[in-house]
């Protein structure tokens, strides 16, 4: 039986709580059904969407990304700010920004290219890091999406410190009525040049 998956990068529980305590006006202003907010400790920096995965490869896989992952060193990213996809005429994802040091972007360029090789979809948009933390809801009227602009421009979130990223985690997605659920399947360390066996 097959599962959803996706390779991401864990956030410490600091910067989630941060986030939740600096977007709760936010989210309180643009309720349900307006916007659907993302449980904020399943905020996490995704790096390659799986989609439907069997056991069989997903056991591939994790051998194929720890080998990938010991080729990279550890390194950190600051996170901070708000935006929205695609514009903020018409937002449809509100997310929170991160700056893209040359190390995510190798890691993330070294995810993909394994993973194309394994057969999954090469992803056709230019990597773009942030995290999700709502997606406003696809029928709301001119002057709903109107609301959601003002919000958006009255909040202020600032910085929220740095990310450690010591390794690459592969995720499980279930998608439940009471919403979407994320479980950690498999985490392959990063690894410092004089480290690499």
């Amino acid at each position: 039986m097959s599962l959803r998956a996706f390779i991401a990068l864990e956030l410490p529980v600091a910067i989630q709580d941060a986030i939740t305590d600096r977007t709760a006006t936010l989210r309180s202003t643009l309720a349900r059904p307006l916007v659907r907010w993302v449980p904020l400790h399943n905020v996490h920096l995704t790096l390659k969407f799986l989609g439907e995965v069997s056991p069989a490869n997903l056991g591939n896989l994790a051998q194929v990304l720890k080998v990938e992952a010991r080729e990279h060193a550890p390194f950190t990213f600051s996170v901070g700010g708000l935006g929205v996809f695609p514009n903020p005429r018409r937002p449809r994802v509100i997310w929170i920004g991160l700056e893209t040091p040359p190390a995510l972007v190798a890691l993330a360029r070294g995810i993909e290219t394994i993973c194309v090789r394994l057969g999954y979809d090469p992803e056709n948009r230019p990597f773009s890091p942030h995290l999700t933390i709502g997606r406003v809801n696809q029928n709301t009227s001119a002057a709903e999406l109107q609301h959601v602009r003002f919000a958006l421009e009255r909040t202020q979130v600032g910085a929220f410190g740095a990310v450690t990223v010591d390794a690459v985690h592969i995720f499980k997605s279930e998608l439940l009525p009471g919403g979407t659920i994320y479980s950690h399947l498999y985490s392959a360390p990063l690894e410092s040049g004089d480290e690499r066996k």
